[in-house]
């Protein structure tokens, strides 16, 4: 073998290295984690915000790793060619190709992208310096390829890829918690965050029939009485009627009052929001924060009383519920047996769905209620009384406890499908 024929073998060998480089170095930037070359980047380290430069311009980054890699290829079966048809003549060129395909398959392509794969962190660190050279250097052809890419896009009407959506994120939050990476507290609050600005006022108040407000003249005895039993810390004050709530009296002002000798709230009766139910609560906190008020009265638009919004109840979205020594504990479910359910007219309709196990929602349905009382109100036509039935799905559902406006509880019957009750049986 001659010395020019070593030459020819060694420079093979290096195409082949290089292609490995190039299809290792495709998979280790685009499997790294872009948030962690932040965190590394924003504490100094200036290897991962060469990285991070690299990835937030991937089109170029990514048209110089195909072009080096096509260019070491071509170049790799080329010079294999011109090796086998030395020594084999004609036949040569068919075992060239057999040869270097196997080569170029294992060798350029699987083996080192399953290794970065592995490790994309560590190779994206070995690589970053080599490809900020080659970035300079093939600067022309991908400018080239950058016209063209562009081109095509107008051609065809290509519509730029959006960022990641809700239901992506959410997805992303299940992966990692299945993969111990957070604790299942912290997924439901980042869930909770997530789904945070879609709730409206009036998905979450307290609905003007369950309202505990005083009259503005109401005696200072009665209402020390009502401060005791409901455990209140404050309470809507309205002006005629709970569709006129002039204000918000607070326990504490209350108190000072009597202490004062002084029969009438009125002085310290304060100002409350009136929000429309479509408000965002997210946008309802900051005006909350900004008004320095705990409570906003929710207002139809006939200017009616829908019900209250309080801190506590946006906090809770986000945290769950948050219980003090004073709250009553309140079971919205309560299983009877395998089938049958005791369910309180004032759950949440979604909450219900989910505890039975049902793969539907409010939105789904597209229904007006979002409590078990407006639902069976919808369902019957009419304010249910006791004894009332209705079926929806494979639900069986019997009135069991009114208070003559609405329901207070329900008995809910799941039916099982009959291949299920045969199989029991």
């Amino acid at each position: 073998m001659s010395n020019g024929s070593i030459g020819l073998i060694i420079a093979l060998a290096i195409l082949v290295i290089l292609s490995a480089y190039f299809s290792a170095t495709e998979t280790a930037f685009s499997s790294l984690n872009k948030i962690r070359m932040k965190n590394k980047a924003s504490n100094g380290d200036q290897r991962a915000a060469m990285i991070l430069s690299m990835i937030d311009n991937y089109d170029k980054l990514i048209s110089t790793i195909l072009v080096g890699n096509n260019i070491v290829n071509i170049a790799a079966a080329s010079l294999a060619t011109v090796i086998f048809t030395a020594y084999f003549g004609d036949a040569g060129v068919t075992l060239s190709t057999i040869v270097m395909t196997v080569v170029v398959l294992i060798f350029g392509e699987v083996s080192p992208k399953s290794l970065a794969k592995e490790s994309p962190e560590s190779f994206a660190y070995f690589s970053a310096p080599i490809m900020k050279v080659l970035l300079v250097v093939l600067t022309p052809i991908n400018f080239l390829f950058s016209q063209w890419k562009k081109l095509l896009a107008k051609m065809f009407r290509l519509k730029k890829s959006e960022g990641m959506t809700e239901e992506e994120l959410l997805t992303v939050v299940d992966e990692v918690e299945r993969d111990g990476g957070i604790k299942e507290t912290e997924g439901d609050l980042i869930r909770s965050a997530i789904g945070f600005d879609d709730l409206e006022a009036q998905d979450i108040l307290t609905p003007r029939v369950q309202l505990v407000a005083v009259n503005q003249y109401i005696s200072m005895e009665d209402l020390q009485e009502i401060f005791v039993k409901t455990n209140y810390s404050r309470l809507p004050v309205y002006k005629d009627n709970v569709d006129a709530i002039i204000g918000v009296i607070h326990e504490k002002d209350f108190y000072v009052q009597m202490y004062n000798h002084r029969n009438t709230i009125l002085p310290v009766v304060q100002r409350v929001l009136y929000v429309s139910p479509s408000i965002k609560i997210s946008d309802l906190l900051r005006t909350l924060q900004k008004n320095h008020s705990h409570l906003a009265v929710v207002v139809d638009e006939f200017g009616g009383t829908m019900g209250i919004v309080t801190m506590e109840d946006i906090l809770e979205e986000l945290v769950g519920e948050i219980w003090d020594e004073h709250d009553e504990i309140i079971e919205f479910f309560k299983k009877i047996d395998d089938s049958r359910y005791l369910v309180a007219g004032n759950a949440n309709l979604d909450e219900m769905f989910e505890y039975l196990n049902m793969d539907i929602s409010v939105d789904d349905l597209d229904l007006d209620s979002v409590t078990v009382s407006g639902w069976a109100a919808e369902q019957l036509g009419h304010i249910p009384e006791k004894g009332d039935r209705f079926t929806f799905e494979n639900l069986q559902v019997t009135v069991t406890k009114t208070d003559g406006r609405r329901l207070v509880e329900a008995c809910v019957t799941v039916e099982q499908p009959e291949e299920e009750e045969k199989q029991k049986s």
